[in-house]
């Protein structure tokens, strides 16, 4: 996923920045992505998928300049997407409803959480400082050695470990002081 979401984002810069051919290709891309993504939850329901996809590419055309580019983009596109969904659901008056015995696959075949998840640790991480938050990437994302993260960056190891430990601890403090004020 993390290829895709670099392709996919580096697709939307470009458009944004006027390449009409970068936007013609990100397009095609994301259509057979949605496909995919509302054919797994009409599947009562086929003839809509096409709908739903044309919709969802009209709404990320209109709301492109919203983009956020220092943002995840595929949470955004699927953020799109099951906004699209629940409309749809809504027009139809038809509620989802899911036996209890089949509800674990239900949520297994969600792939829209990891893009939410993937979009709020960048939201979190946001909040350090750029050396921190590439450490931290490294160690506890994508499971680099604190020696391999260190010497990636010119620093000692021990200078890494205390960097995320210390970057660990704002960011709870920060989800912490965020629970509180709810």
């Amino acid at each position: 996923m993390e290829g895709l979401e670099g392709d996919l984002r580096a697709l939307m810069i470009a458009s944004l920045d006027g390449d009409a051919a970068a936007y013609r290709v990100l397009l095609e891309t994301i259509r057979w992505r949605l496909r995919l993504y509302f054919q797994r939850r009409l599947s009562q329901d086929p003839a809509e998928v096409d709908d739903l996809v044309q919709e969802t590419l009209i709404a990320i055309h209109n709301r492109r300049g919203t983009y956020d580019r220092s943002q995840v983009f595929t949470a955004w596109i699927f953020a799109i997407a099951r906004y699209k969904l629940v409309d749809h659901f809504r027009r139809s008056g038809r509620r989802r409803s899911v036996p209890l015995d089949d509800a674990a696959s239900v949520q297994a075949q969600d792939e829209s959480s990891g893009a939410d998840a993937a979009h709020d640790l960048e939201n979190l991480l946001s909040k350090l400082p750029a050396a921190t938050q590439a450490l931290i990437r490294d160690i506890k994302v994508r499971g680099s050695s604190h020696a391999e993260a260190a010497d990636a960056r010119g620093i000692s190891e021990t200078a890494a470990k205390v960097a995320v430990h210390r970057g660990l601890k704002r960011l709870s403090a920060h989800v912490r002081n965020g629970m509180d004020a709810k």
